[in-house]
C-alpha cells in the first residue's frame, strides 16, 4: 500500500481511499504535506490538522467549481464537486464523535454530493427508504438499462466508518451502471447520515433494516424484484450475509471484506493486535453501536458474528478479501466460505499483494476488487 505518512496507517488508508476513489495524487500531496509533522503525532492527535488541511483543498476545489458552473462550464464543475466530496468525506471520517466541526463538516458533504449530482451524475437521485416510523437515507443509482425497463439491483451497505458518500466516491454503482445493474447506497443504521443526523445505531439483526430497502425497492417499476441483491464492504461483511441468511427475497450476496466474527476482533483490538479503521477508535465504535460502557459493550460484541449464519444462505454468495488485510484476518474468509455449505454458487476470492488489494477491501486498489466484484454479480443476474 501506498503510504505517505510512514507508520500512520489510519491517514495512508484515508489517502489511498481517496486517490482510489477519483482523487488525484497532485491534489492530495498539496494537502497532506504541510501535516506530515503532525502525522508522526499519531492518528488521533493529529485530526484537526487533518481536516484543517483537506478542507483547504476542498475550499480551492469548490472555488474552481463556482468559477465554471459561472462560465457555463458544467462538466468541469460536477468534475470538480465530484473530487471536492470525495476529499472532505474522507476528512470526515477521521474526526472524533465528540468533535464539534464533525455534523457540520458532513453537512457540507452532504451539499457537496448533491452538487456533483446535478451537474456531473444526474442518474443519480437522493432517496427516503421507509423504516421502523423513520426513513433511512440513500442514493439511488438507475442503470441506462431502466430506460428500457426493470433492471436488477445491488443494495450496497457500508462498514463500521464509512458513508453512502464514500460508495459515491468508489465508483463501484458505476461499474455495476455500465453492466446494467442498479444501485441503491444505503446509510443503514450505525452509519453515515443515519448515524450522524438521526441518531440511528447498529444493530445485530440487519435483516430488519435490508427487509426495508428491498421493500421499497419492490415498489418501483425501474426494478426486478426476482434479482435485488446486497453487497457490504468491511463490516458489511458480517451484515450483509447476515442480511442475506435471513432475508430470503435476496438472490446474492458479496461479502466485501470477511468480517466473519467481528467480536472476537473487537477482543483483539484490546489487546493491540491488528490496525484500527479509524482514529478515536473505542468513542467511534460506541456511538456506531449506542453504548457507554466498553467492557459491557465488548460483550455485547461477542454476537455480531456469522457461526451458525452463513449456513442459512441459499443464494450465490461471493467472499472477496485481501490476503494481507492488516485489520480482519484472511481466516474469516475461509471461515465464511467453508460454513456456507447451502448457497448454490459459492466463491472466494482472495486478492494478493502481486496483483494488489491486497489491503483492507482492497482500498490499495480498489478500481480493481470493484470490477471484479462487478463482473461477479452480473454473471450471476445473467445466470452464467
Amino acid at each position: 500500500m501506498f503510504e505517505y505518512f510512514p507508520g500512520n496507517y489510519v491517514w495512508n488508508l484515508g489517502v489511498v481511499a481517496a486517490l482510489n476513489s477519483g482523487g488525484l495524487i497532485d491534489e492530495v500531496d498539496r494537502a497532506c504535506r504541510p501535516i506530515r509533522e503532525a502525522a508522526a503525532q499519531g492518528a488521533d492527535a493529529g485530526t484537526p490538522d487533518f481536516l484543517r488541511a483537506w478542507t483547504a483543498l476542498t475550499d480551492r476545489l469548490v472555488a474552481q467549481a463556482e468559477e465554471a458552473e459561472k462560465d457555463g462550464n458544467t462538466r468541469t464543475a460536477g468534475q470538480l464537486y465530484f473530487r471536492a466530496t470525495n476529499y472532505l468525506c474522507q476528512a470526515e471520517r477521521m474526526l472524533s464523535h465528540s468533535d464539534p466541526d464533525r455534523v457540520p463538516t458532513y453537512r457540507r458533504v452532504l451539499e457537496l454530493a448533491q452538487k456533483a449530482f446535478d451537474l456531473r451524475d444526474p442518474r443519480i437521485t437522493r432517496v427516503a427508504i421507509p423504516y421502523e416510523g423513520t426513513t433511512l437515507p440513500a442514493y439511488f443509482s438507475a442503470a441506462p438499462a431502466t430506460d428500457d425497463g426493470p433492471a436488477p439491483v445491488i443494495v450496497l451497505v457500508n462498514g463500521l466508518d464509512s458513508a453512502k458518500e464514500h460508495m459515491y466516491g468508489s465508483g463501484h454503482w458505476e461499474e455495476l451502471a455500465a453492466r446494467g445493474i442498479s444501485c441503491l447506497m444505503l446509510d443503514q443504521p450505525g452509519t453515515g447520515e443515519a448515524l450522524r443526523l438521526q441518531g440511528l445505531t447498529a444493530r445485530i439483526d440487519t435483516e430488519a433494516w435490508a427487509g426495508a430497502a428491498v421493500d421499497w425497492l419492490e415498489t418501483r417499476d425501474d426494478v426486478d424484484a426476482t434479482r435485488i441483491g446486497i453487497t457490504g464492504w468491511s463490516l458489511g461483511g458480517y451484515y450483509a450475509p447476515r442480511a442475506a441468511a435471513y432475508e430470503e427475497r435476496f438472490a446474492l450476496c458479496v461479502a466485501w471484506g470477511a468480517n466473519h466474527d467481528w467480536g472476537a476482533v473487537q477482543r483483539r483490538r484490546l489487546e493491540r493486535e491488528g490496525e484500527r479503521p479509524v482514529p478515536h477508535y473505542w468513542e467511534h465504535v460506541l456511538w456506531v453501536w449506542g453504548h457507554d460502557d466498553l467492557d459491557a459493550f465488548i460483550d455485547f460484541a461477542d454476537a455480531v458474528n456469522l457461526e451458525g449464519v452463513v449456513e442459512r444462505i441459499r443464494v450465490p454468495f461471493l467472499v472477496a478479501h485481501g490476503e494481507n488485510d492488516r485489520q480482519i484476518p484472511v481466516a474469516y474468509a475461509h471461515r465464511s466460505y467453508d460454513q456456507a455449505v447451502h448457497s448454490p454458487r459459492r466463491e472466494l476470492r482472495i486478492f494478493t499483494p502481486e496483483e494488489g488489494a491486497t489491503e483492507h477491501i482492497g482500498l490499495d486498489h480498489l478500481p480493481h476488487v470493484s470490477s471484479w466484484i462487478a463482473d461477479w454479480v452480473a454473471a450471476r443476474f445473467a445466470g452464467r
